[in-house]
């Protein structure tokens, strides 16, 4: 879980009791010794398996926060990676880590690119978007990517109703309801707003044509019951 060099309980209070962006602001010198950094073994996982979809030239992660993607996005791409994200705080941390990428602060729901990369990953980010916020973020990536784009992401798969981890979830997206239902401002995270029906619907009327695999590499609820989809969302090439 938390690392001894993770936040405290009332540092990660004062964060959910802020907004969004400034909740990562103050949890960004700390975020990679938290259970919410995305794992080595997705993004090993989601690399291996994007590795048979190449070759891709210029690569964008969307909401970076402090650059974990950025792995996936430096194996697979031989020209520039960028991250964007709307947490200043977290982009500092990137920008350290990956002193070589390009950064760029933006809403992922008005993001600032047009033609420009052959592949965009996101991780972990979701969560933070209402369903009402997903067209313009896929919209957004639609427009960034160039013609025969690959946008790829993992969800969560359905964890088994007899598991802690169905229940955690659910009472954690409970608890988000009722916090952002008293206070202001809102804190937008939730596990179960996310799944694969509405994704890939929503990918389908941004002009996506999705699909999902399983990413067993990632790990599995039990033997055939894997914890994570890969979301690959083509960006349709009218010249093939």
């Amino acid at each position: 879980m938390f690392a001894r060099q993770g936040p405290t309980l009332g540092e990660l209070t004062v964060q959910a009791l802020s907004s969004v962006e400034r909740g990562y602001d103050l949890l960004a010198p700390k975020f990679d010794h938290t259970p919410f950094r995305t794992p080595a073994v997705v993004l090993d996982a989601t690399a291996g398996v994007l590795a048979g979809y190449g070759p891709f030239t210029d690569g964008l992660d969307v909401c970076c926060g402090t650059g974990a993607g950025l792995m996936v996005v430096e194996t697979l791409c031989d020209g520039r990676a960028t991250g964007v994200d709307f947490s200043a705080g977290m982009l500092a941390r990137a920008r350290d880590a990956h002193p070589d990428a390009s950064w760029v602060r933006a809403d992922a729901r008005a993001l600032p690119f047009t033609d420009a990369f052959d592949l965009a990953v996101s991780f972990g980010a979701l969560g933070h978007f209402l369903p009402s916020d997903r067209p313009a973020l896929f919209a957004g990536v639609y427009r960034a990517l160039r013609p025969g784009g690959l946008f790829a992401f993992p969800i969560e798969a359905p964890p088994p109703v007899a598991s802690g981890w169905y229940w955690f979830t659910r009472g954690f997206d409970l608890t988000m309801r009722v916090r952002n239902a008293v206070w202001r401002p809102p804190f937008v995270m939730y596990y179960r707003t996310s799944g694969r029906s509405a994704v890939t619907a929503d990918l389908s009327t941004a002009g996506f044509a999705p699909t999902t695999v399983e990413l067993t590499a990632a790990g599995e609820y039990r033997p055939g019951s894997p914890r994570c989809l890969l979301v690959l969302a083509r960006k349709p090439d009218p010249s093939r």
